[in-house]
């Protein structure tokens, strides 16, 4: 397993009965998470678990609420390292950042830097920019793509606050299949490309996404606009049910039967704190040249 044990803004401090305590920079915060299945220690009440700023509550008709015990700021900063990032509650109990994919920027920070040649990666499904900050810290030029005007923004901003405004990032509010498409038609090419793809989504036209029928063909599109000496291709997934053993085969069969190279896939988590587990927080493919 890939363990994110780097952080210090960051802390998952317990866990237990379908929820999780965690420390995002001076506020500490309460949501449910479906892998913990497990008790806590102290039945989820005590100090710990008394001291959270706010507690997200699903509703049985979809989505939920936070309750807050003390008044949250409309959002805050986190560091990892140099890099920054706005944090902020949503209605659908995130908070704008997937601490786990530390363990992502580590490895694609440290790709770049070694590779010592200008590089160009493409970022899909790309969120609120956790690796678009982090590739771009590391000199690389990079193409952003989201279906969702608001979480472009918020990448922008946390590029900002980072310190790369300025630095050659392009942001793209789109359907993720047809951009990939049009690259292919420009002749665009790539030294790296990320995807974190949803198990089901929608683009801005009401574009179908489903991850088990589209996910190794669009792939193999991604292939096509690779350069001639790609650096790296990583696939990470939350889906429940697909393991890292499928990311590993679609990454043989798309990549190393064409370029060599090496694969290693598994799963990624957090430390707990208070128990000394770890919370398992999805899955990752890696391909490197």
């Amino acid at each position: 397993m890939y363990v994110a044990n780097r952080w210090k803004d960051y802390e998952l401090m317990d866990t237990g009965n379908g929820e999780k305590l965690e420390r995002w920079g001076g506020y500490i915060l309460r949501r449910p998470d479906p892998q913990i299945i497990w008790p806590s220690s102290s039945g989820n009440t005590g100090p710990l678990w008394n001291e959270a700023a706010a507690h997200y509550h699903r509703s049985s008709k979809g989505g939920g609420q936070w309750q807050e015990r003390v008044k949250l700021p409309e959002r805050w900063t986190i560091e990892y390292d140099h890099l920054k990032f706005h944090i902020k509650p949503t209605g659908f109990k995130h908070t704008g950042l997937f601490p786990e994919q530390a363990v992502n920027w580590d490895w694609m920070m440290e790709r770049i830097r070694s590779a010592n040649r200008p590089i160009r990666v493409l970022n899909l499904f790309a969120y609120t920019g956790g690796a678009t900050v982090a590739c771009s810290s590391a000199g690389a030029e990079v193409c952003h793509v989201d279906a969702a005007k608001g979480m472009v923004q918020w990448a922008k901003e946390n590029a900002a606050l980072s310190g790369l405004a300025d630095r050659p990032i392009r942001y793209i509010t789109d359907d993720v299949f047809k951009f990939v498409q049009r690259e292919q038609r420009r002749g665009s090419r790539y030294d790296a490309i990320i995807m974190d793809p949803p198990s089901y989504g929608r683009g801005p036209n009401g574009e179908m996404w489903k991850l088990e029928a589209n996910l190794y063909p669009f792939v193999e599109s991604c292939v096509s606009i690779l350069t001639e000496r790609p650096l790296f291709f990583l696939i990470n997934s939350y889906t429940t049910g697909i393991s890292a053993s499928v990311l590993t085969n679609i990454l043989t069969l798309a990549l190393k039967e064409k370029f060599g190279g090496q694969i290693t896939s598994g799963e990624i988590g957090l430390p707990i704190t208070e128990s000394g587990l770890v919370l398992p927080c999805g899955i990752l493919g890696r391909w490197e040249a």
